[in-house]
């Protein structure tokens, strides 16, 4: 998630931890944390905002070392993939992820209903032996 809020800051210009909460769908205070721990790691900085209630988030030289590393292992296994994968097999594989993406953003944005005591358990996932 660090790296994501990094991406976002750095790469889309988002600077309020406010807006990224929103565009990660996670709450302020996870944010906040987030933050702080890319703050200790000198990759992005809290600089004052427009008002006394809010801080402007920066990247540092660090932070961009960070996002440049990123791209490139990203472009290798790109480069990686291609090499075992047919190109209606890389645009399949690229609409599955999309499809998985958008659904693990929903669940996340779902408010999670707390179990009650006469709820039956959840049924135990069914074991994959393929590897």
């Amino acid at each position: 998630m660090q790296l994501l809020v990094l991406k976002n800051i750095g790469l889309h210009g988002i600077h309020s931890q406010t807006a990224i909460a929103e565009r990660l769908l996670i709450d302020a205070p996870a944010v906040s944390r987030l933050v702080d721990r890319l703050e200790e790691d000198g990759l992005v900085e809290r600089r004052a905002g427009e008002n006394r209630r809010c801080v402007r988030l920066e990247i540092t030289e660090a932070g961009r070392q960070e996002l440049k590393a990123l791209e490139q292992a990203a472009e290798w296994v790109d480069t990686q993939a291609r090499t075992y994968l047919a190109p209606p097999e890389i645009e399949e594989l690229s609409r599955l992820l999309d499809k998985l993406q958008t659904g693990l953003f929903q669940l996340v944005a779902e408010p999670a209903a707390a179990p009650r005591k006469d709820d039956p358990s959840p049924a135990p996932l069914p074991r994959n032996d393929n590897g």
